[in-house]
């Protein structure tokens, strides 16, 4: 069902209100979101396995200047997030216009990658594609909030995360495969990436309306043009502030996914051609836990989960670190690894939809956001200088035991802000 634009433009979606629909049910733009994430992921994945082992066995680089690499990955989009979800609230919510800029141009550097044979060249694409990744996040997560009602938005963001993770599942299967099958296997799967990530443009612009009437409303809002300062100023929320504030402290003690897997193949002595395979047991877990973990939050309480889903991060480092070595240890900590995922990710997206009003849904996503991917940049940078001075063990070791003080500290934090499920 739709609603006019008030403009009279494009259509607006509207909750679904028709016989025999269930209440609570994901609505259709949640679904459509989905499918853009799906196979964006399927392309960004495929770069994700094999880019660890390119850039370090094929390129020979340090495991400090991949911890450079690594933290362009996270830190460059954290950058521009913010103006993101500023920029997709301006104007009567140009979400998707946003949205699509940021999924254009990170598949646009795909295919760029094939030239990318130095650390300069190879970070400037990165940050190239991680600017993409920023402008679209906070307005494709402020879709799903206004296109949902809010206390169903764990589950809504839960399957949105599924179909995410997907993708996220499906990309290292494919960059195997093209692996095995190629002789030139890292410049095949670069090529590959970028075509998928054009479909996933393309079902962007086909499948999701343009402008979202939030759940429960009658008619779009009238259209406001606030200032970035409106944005920053979110900050005086208390609950907004204290998920801001926990979502960084935590960043900081998060290793990223590539070294964790790195330090598995190195623990485990898996052969280097298995290495794309190891963020499967990562996906599969959050795959199957993201909807149930998603609708839990909306009953418990979407903060305690996040913090509980910390514990369980802690709990995976230990298991590194412990005397098991194998591969029952390696399952065994993909496992929890995944757990920490579903239990996080869109967990905390729900969390901050719940604690910003509708017409700044996309700067209040991008200031929880922001926080966290500068932390995790930091992490980066820090973890990889770490291993290069104390050896990949130590690291993990120091990082899991400021990773349990930060714990502490955002449960005191958060004690006060947790909300009261609907």
């Amino acid at each position: 069902m739709y609603l006019a634009d008030s403009r009279g433009t494009e259509p607006a979606a509207a909750p679904d209100t028709r016989p025999g629909r269930r209440p609570g049910a994901v609505p259709t733009t949640v679904l459509a979101l989905g499918a853009v994430s799906l196979i964006t992921d399927v392309s960004s994945e495929m770069v994700t396995a094999v880019l660890p082992l390119y850039v370090v066995a094929g390129l020979g680089l340090s495991p400090l200047g991949f911890g450079l690499l690594d933290g362009i990955n996270n830190g460059v989009g954290a950058l521009v997030r913010l103006a993101g979800g500023h920029l997709a609230d301006r104007g009567g919510r140009r979400h998707k216009v946003v949205a699509g800029l940021g999924y254009g141009l990170s598949a646009l550097c795909k295919p760029l990658l094939l030239l990318a044979h130095t650390l300069p060249v190879i970070s400037a694409v990165l940050a190239a594609d991680r600017t993409g990744k920023g402008l679209r996040t906070a307005p494709r997560d402020a879709m799903i909030s206004l296109a949902t009602e809010p206390r169903y938005r764990g589950r809504a963001f839960g399957v949105h995360r599924a179909m995410d993770t997907t993708g996220a599942l499906l990309g290292p299967l494919v960059a195997f495969a093209v692996l095995r099958a190629t002789v030139d296997g890292y410049d095949a799967v670069f090529a590959v990436s970028g075509c998928v990530a054009v479909l996933g443009v393309l079902v962007l612009v086909l499948f999701v309306p343009r402008h979202i009437v939030p759940a429960g409303a009658v008619r779009p809002p009238e259209a406001d043009r606030p200032v970035l300062r409106d944005a920053l100023g979110l900050l005086a929320r208390p609950d907004l502030r204290g998920l801001t504030v926990c979502a960084t402290l935590l960043g900081l003690t998060t290793v990223s996914d590539s070294f964790l897997y790195l330090l598995l193949q190195r623990e485990g002595d898996l052969p280097a051609h298995l290495f794309p395979l190891l963020p499967l047991g990562t996906a599969a877990v959050f795959l199957l836990l993201a909807f149930p973990l998603g609708a839990l939050a909306d009953r418990v309480g979407s903060r305690r989960l996040f913090l509980a889903g910390h514990g369980v991060l802690l709990l995976g480092y230990g298991l590194v670190l412990s005397p098991w070595h194998g591969a029952p240890a390696v399952a065994a900590v993909l496992v929890l690894h995944g757990t920490f995922y579903a239990a996080t990710d869109g967990v905390l997206a729900a969390a901050t939809a719940c604690a910003v009003p509708d017409g700044r849904q996309g700067a209040g996503q991008a200031l929880v956001g922001t926080g966290q991917a500068l932390a995790r940049f930091a992490c980066s940078l820090a973890f990889g200088a770490a291993w290069s001075l104390w050896g990949g063990r130590t690291a993990l070791a120091v990082t899991a035991a400021a990773l349990a003080v930060s714990a502490v500290v955002a449960s005191f934090v958060l004690r006060t802000t947790d909300e009261v499920p609907a």
